[in-house]
């Protein structure tokens, strides 16, 4: 869809992050020794007198947070692979938050635009949303303290406080002459990991997973539960641009869609024994054929879960080759509240492939960027369970592509402007945040779009703009619903509308024919009668 495809266009480094910050990480535990005794102890004297000579002699005052947390202990640690990561005390909680699915604040996304922090959407039912805010304003103060040397970061920090407690937010909008005071209750903001459910077509169901936190497995089964899963005839389940999380979880969406015993994911590394995960009881979701989209940002626990479906042939998997991601990170918290995310293991498919992709002979940036998707190891083959060929070394590969169309010139303009965003925070600025149920935006919206995009002195033709008329029909909807309605509503429109889930739609049939066939084979071996998936 093309919200999707824009975040990957412009926030490919929010991805990096994610992943080297959230993607497969384990439990927490106690450090090993990885060395002979003597040689740490050397290492670590040279070292000791290296920092004891720079912090003595240095022109300037060597703070530690800045000489070790930023600059020592990461820079070992990318000596050893993409993912092993180090977390100062702001990120550590940020990622304690992450697993954990919620904070507390007023639940609103922000971003820096113009040296200005902006309000991008408020999230729905939170408290921001519940007093008013909207996409586009600007925030002028926080409890009195003006915004306009703060980092966005810092701004969010203000934002966030204890349940219960009240914050004041000036804000500037488009259209008034004023600012406008908003005080706002604190309350809990939950980071939901399956933000959307719903029927996409008459008895086919669609559900995205975003992340795997420690609320993901009671998450989809809920939402599942809403859906009435018993009628269900199909299932698009959406892992697209998914950075993994925790390994439970995604063992246990996996489990959902199998049947008891089936093998999940296995890992196992030099100072990390083998362990297998399998399915605990038969899932709920184990009879109606699955299509899973992906992506090259599918990453980690996302692709344990696709690659399970995939070896297993209960789902069929429509997109692009995964992120290759199959380092096991564990988790060891350090003093000061600080932690350690550091490989431990590599993981393997129930076939036994490996899900990591080489990273030994790229830089670092190319490896995140990921620009080569026909990378695989052709010595690590192996088969399915009804006997179709898969490869190991290089993420997940796809039973079907599907390549995303590129934009054009012109929609790259009005992208990189911010066009759609600004205008929609202009549009509503002086007028009532509502909208007719079903609301599109007719001839008269759309003309007052190109004006404004003249106005932005925006580079295109007449010709450019007639061209893209269906295109910007459908991101203006999708970006009005955001105030109008909800976040939550504009994301549906973008699902509905959009092109991979309608090829997802488009192979249903592939996927039932393959959990057909993938039925009739155990049949065969069995001697037990199965029941085929409507």
């Amino acid at each position: 869809m093309a919200k999707s495809r824009r975040r990957s266009y412009f926030l490919v480094p929010t991805f990096i992050v994610l992943c080297s910050v959230v993607a497969g990480v384990m439990g927490s535990r106690g450090v090993s020794a990885a060395s002979p005794a003597d040689d740490a102890d050397q290492s670590l004297k040279a070292f000791t007198k290296v920092y004891s000579t720079v912090e003595q002699n240095f022109a300037d005052e060597v703070k530690p947070e800045k000489g070790v947390y930023k600059g020592a202990i990461p820079g070992m640690l990318r000596t050893l692979d993409p993912h092993s990561n180090f977390f100062d005390p702001r990120d550590y909680q940020a990622l304690r938050e992450d697993q954990r699915g919620r904070y507390y604040g007023v639940g609103m996304s922000v971003q820096a635009r113009n040296g200005k922090t902006m309000v991008m959407a408020p999230f729905s039912g939170s408290p921001a949303y519940k007093a008013g805010l909207r996409p586009g304003d600007v925030i002028l103060e926080v409890n009195d303290k003006k915004t306009d040397n703060l980092t966005t970061t810092e701004v969010a920090d203000l934002l966030k406080g204890p349940r219960g407690t009240k914050v004041q937010v000036k804000i500037g909008r488009e259209g008034l002459d004023q600012p406008l005071v908003f005080n706002i209750i604190r309350d809990e903001i939950p980071r939901f990991s399956v933000p959307d459910a719903f029927y996409v077509k008459p008895g086919i169901g669609y559900v995205k997973v975003s992340q795997f936190n420690e609320n993901t497995g009671k998450e989809l089964e809920d939402k599942l539960k809403k859906l009435d899963e018993k009628q269900m005839r199909g299932l698009v389940l959406d892992l697209r641009e998914n950075p993994g999380g925790l390994l439970n979880e995604g063992v246990d969406v996996a489990s959902h869609f199998l049947k008891k015993g089936d093998l999940v994911v296995s890992h196992h590394g030099r100072n990390s024994p083998n362990k297998n995960y399998a399915a605990r009881t038969d899932g709920a979701g184990k009879d109606y054929p699955i299509v899973v989209i992906v992506n090259r940002y599918t990453a980690s626990a996302a692709e344990i879960v696709s690659g399970a479906l995939q070896d297993h042939d209960r789902g069929w998997i429509l997109g692009e080759t995964t992120f290759g991601k199959g380092l096991v990170q564990t988790v060891f918290p350090l003093n000061d509240n600080t932690g350690l995310a550091l490989t431990t293991a590599h993981y393997y498919t129930p076939s036994g492939r490996l899900i990591q992709r080489d990273y030994s002979n790229i830089s670092f940036l190319d490896y995140y960027t990921h620009s080569n998707l026909d990378q695989r190891n052709m010595a690590d083959v192996k088969m399915t369970d009804s006997g179709r060929t898969v490869y190991g070394g290089g993420g997940i590969t796809p039973d079907e592509k599907f390549e995303p169309a590129k934009y054009n010139a012109f929609q790259i303009e009005v992208l990189r402007k911010y066009a759609l965003f600004n205008f929609s925070a202009k549009y509503f600025g002086n007028r009532d945040a509502k909208l007719p149920k079903g609301w599109e935006p007719g001839d008269d919206v759309i003309n007052e779009f190109r004006a404004f995009l003249e106005a932005q002195k925006a580079n295109f033709t007449p010709a450019d703009f007639a061209a893209n008329r269906d295109w910007i029909k459908k991101e203006l909807k999708r970006e009005m619903y955001i105030t109008a309605f909800s976040q939550d509503e504009s994301q549906k429109v973008a699902i509905e509308q959009d092109p991979e889930v309608l090829a997802a739609i488009d192979s249903m049939p592939k996927a039932k024919a393959l959990v057909d066939n993938a039925k009739k084979l155990l049949v065969q071996r069995t001697g037990v009668p199965q029941i085929a998936a409507k």
